[in-house]
């Protein structure tokens, strides 16, 4: 048996596209609303899906989000082997479902199945077609998967699913333990969803890389020891690009200022390493774009990763951030 489990709030039309294609997939499938306000219950239960909806008193999270979705799931369906888990401003490509079934049950230990999630709208703005290419990872055994996966009921059980208190990165982190436990994640060349990032705005962009480096802080404080050193390369690269190498570049700058002025210039050029990384990135991934924001994006996201460690000196659990706003804002990503 297949479930799929769907998590939003506020999406709208693209709730609806996203629920028509589950039931396409499955009879059985879950959506589970984060504190709705545009009519979203109301739609799902009229599309004759089940309805899980949240506790406003308790911090959302999409992680939280997704247990509450699959416990209502195994409820309704003691007899489900795997669940299909997608966000609510996605829609599940056709005959998606099967194919990952097909490869999930070749491979005994495959807990997780992903595919190729794309953004519906590329060139409705640069942000948008940022998405779309970081979507594009490599195909073959993986370290972790996104919001949209098939996953086996019975790693899922063995791990105790999503952590509900991370606030974002809860995929790769459930993904940790699961790797911990002898299951492999794989990620095959399908195409598993389409995706409305709806961003639009810079300080959307801005938000996200914030949340990121949130996560990456968050990962790494929980699976970052040997081993396994989860996230310590994104942390690394942050440091080194955010902070490491403006702060080497304005000592160079005032102690040659100080003592041979006619030099100073050469402070300023160990700034030259930031084109040359763009170039470099840019290279790889055909997009001079991807190049220029992937370097600047170490800036939010080590002040994403300052807010985690200021709110856990404080021992204060930190807000959802999300990038969307209004009608736009979920749960999901």
């Amino acid at each position: 048996m297949i479930g799929v489990v769907a998590i939003g709030r506020n999406e709208g039309e693209r709730l609806r596209v996203c629920l028509e294609s589950a039931l396409r997939a499955s009879p059985h499938v879950v959506y589970v609303d984060s504190g709705s306000t545009d009519g979203s219950v109301a739609m799902a239960k009229q599309l004759g899906v089940h309805v899980v909806e949240l506790d406003l008193t308790i911090p959302f999270t999409a992680a939280r989000a997704r247990n509450a979705g699959f416990a209502k799931l195994v409820e309704i369906g003691p007899d489900v082997e795997f669940v299909q888990f997608v966000d609510g401003d996605c829609e599940i490509v056709a005959g998606w479902v099967e194919r990952a079934v097909s490869e999930c049950s070749a491979k005994p230990q495959a807990a997780v199945v992903c595919g190729r999630r794309r953004e519906r709208f590329p060139e409705a703005s640069i942000y948008n077609k940022l998405c779309d290419i970081e979507w594009n990872t490599p195909v073959g055994k993986a370290r972790a998967c996104g919001g949209d996966a098939l996953i086996r009921v019975k790693g899922f059980q063995q791990v105790g699913g999503y952590n509900p208190t991370i606030i974002a990165g809860e995929e790769p982190e459930m993904c940790v333990r699961l790797r911990g436990a002898g299951w492999e994640i794989w990620r095959i060349d399908a195409d598993m969803t389409l995706h409305d990032a709806a961003m639009t705005k810079f300080s959307q962009w801005w938000k996200r890389s914030f949340r990121a480096g949130h996560a990456f802080a968050e990962g790494f404080a929980m699976h970052g020891a040997p081993p396994e050193r989860h996230n310590a390369q994104q942390l690394r690269s942050v440091w080194i690009w955010g902070l490491a190498l403006p702060v080497v570049c304005l000592i160079v700058t005032i102690m040659l200022c100080l003592i041979a002025p006619r030099w100073a210039w050469i402070g300023s050029m160990v700034a030259l390493l930031y084109p040359l990384q763009m170039i470099r990135i840019a290279m790889r991934k055909r997009s001079w774009s991807y190049g220029y924001f992937t370097v600047f994006g170490k800036f939010p996201q080590l002040l994403g990763m300052l807010k985690y460690h200021r709110s856990r000196a404080r021992g204060e659990r930190s807000a959802l951030i999300e990038y969307k706003s209004g009608a736009a804002a979920s749960a999901a990503k």
